[in-house]
């Protein structure tokens, strides 16, 4: 899923196909139709898939690309919520607007070695 931070043009357009594929697989077979992967209570595919989500959604912000919207995605923007909403989750993460300047700064360095 880190694959479209690294593309340009053409090659970061497929990556971002192949994240929708992958994020409504993901959806459809393993989120199905409960609030957390394994039902009612988070789980360890929960913090995994947590963990990509919480870097995944300031990624969209650096890069202006939204994946996980409610219309494209409900039940995995349901899961975001509910995700980030619990105490546990909410008490722990590092804070949005770090992270956020952490990517601007690795694409920063990106976009400077490309050249």
């Amino acid at each position: 899923m880190w694959e479209f931070f690294h593309k340009v043009g053409e090659e970061q357009q497929k990556a971002i196909e192949n994240n929708f594929k992958i994020l409504r697989t993901i959806e459809e077979h393993g989120l199905g139709d409960k609030k957390f992967f394994g039902g009612d209570e988070i789980g360890i595919a929960d913090l995994v898939f947590g963990m990509v989500i919480h870097y995944f959604a300031p990624m969209e912000d650096v890069m202006g690309v939204k994946f996980i919207k409610v219309d494209t995605f409900p039940r995995l923007h349901a899961w975001m919520r509910h995700f980030s909403e619990h105490p546990v989750i909410k008490d722990n993460v590092p804070d949005y607007s770090r992270v956020v300047d952490y990517l601007k700064g690795y694409l920063d360095l990106i976009n400077r070695m490309q050249k």
